[in-house]
């Protein structure tokens, strides 16, 4: 495993640490505030969500890189199955191929899938699973050719329903299978795997397919499933054990640290909560 007890150069910010994935949370700041305060702290790169991007991706990436930092990431497709879904299925690829250009854009070349939840009139992840694995497949030429990757990113089982109908990384994995493409890999985030016991025999299958590691905490007395994750170390999770895992998988990346904290870390002083992940990063992820 590699050690970040001296150099955290591997660390990456995602800006859903800060709140700013969701309207009207965090302390609102800038793109360029954030990207500022990443270099100064010797950040390695930052994860944005399309809503903080606009129509300004080329000129947002273009600050990353000029400041020393990779854009390690885009936040996210479009919910591909479910209740969730941005229209008919016109819209959804509109959409979906909208994500991919943004990610172009934005010269990062992973752009994150949150899968959405059971198509209407269905039971079970089996069938949604089929339909997603479908409309991955006819976007991922066009990522290939804008030079973009897409992880798919399996949620807790809380969420599934109206999230996500890819709850393992196994079922990831299947649904990579499905779609046999070298541009369609994984993304590995503690909250939402920390639980699996099968975890390891995953991830061991998984070599060279996983794409992206994001670093939280399982909160023991967690208070909202979605917006209550917690400050590494906080919680439950085997974080060094994970990440054991995904590196003898071949992962070398960034580690991104996204942490979901309406009550808690979206309440502090952002320049706080940059440096405490500094201090947890080094000291137990």
């Amino acid at each position: 495993m590699r050690d970040f007890s001296q150099n955290h150069s591997a660390l990456a910010l995602n800006t859903a640490s800060l709140g700013h994935n969701l309207e009207g949370y965090g302390a609102g700041w800038s793109p360029e505030q954030v990207i500022d305060a990443c270099a100064a702290r010797g950040y390695g790169g930052i994860v944005f969500w399309r809503r903080e991007i606009g129509a300004r991706a080329q000129e947002i990436g273009d600050r990353v890189r000029a400041a020393g930092l990779q854009v390690a990431g885009l936040c996210r497709t479009p919910f591909l199955t479910g209740p969730l879904v941005p229209g008919d299925d016109a819209a959804i690829m509109d959409d979906f191929r909208a994500s991919i250009d943004m990610a172009a854009a934005l010269g990062t070349r992973v752009l994150t899938i949150v899968t959405g939840g059971i198509e209407p009139n269905t039971k079970g992840p089996i069938e949604s699973q089929k339909t997603l694995a479908d409309r991955i497949a006819r976007a991922v030429d066009y990522a290939a050719q804008r030079e973009v990757s897409l992880a798919l990113e399996p949620l807790n089982p809380v969420y599934g329903g109206d999230r996500t109908c890819v709850m393992t990384t196994q079922d990831a994995l299947n649904v990579c299978d499905m779609v046999g493409s070298d541009r369609l890999g994984i993304a590995v985030d503690v909250y939402h795997v920390w639980w699996d016991t099968t975890l390891p025999d995953a991830l061991a299958k998984a070599k060279g397919r996983i794409l992206g590691y994001h670093l939280c905490d399982w909160l023991a007395e967690t208070n909202d499933m979605l917006l209550d994750r917690g400050m590494m170390g906080d919680g439950v999770a085997d974080l060094r054990a994970i990440r054991g895992w995904v590196e003898d998988a071949g992962y070398t990346g960034l580690c991104e640290v996204e942490i979901f904290s309406a009550d808690n870390w979206w309440q502090r002083d952002p320049e706080d909560v940059l440096d405490i992940i500094v201090d947890r990063f080094r000291t137990v992820c």
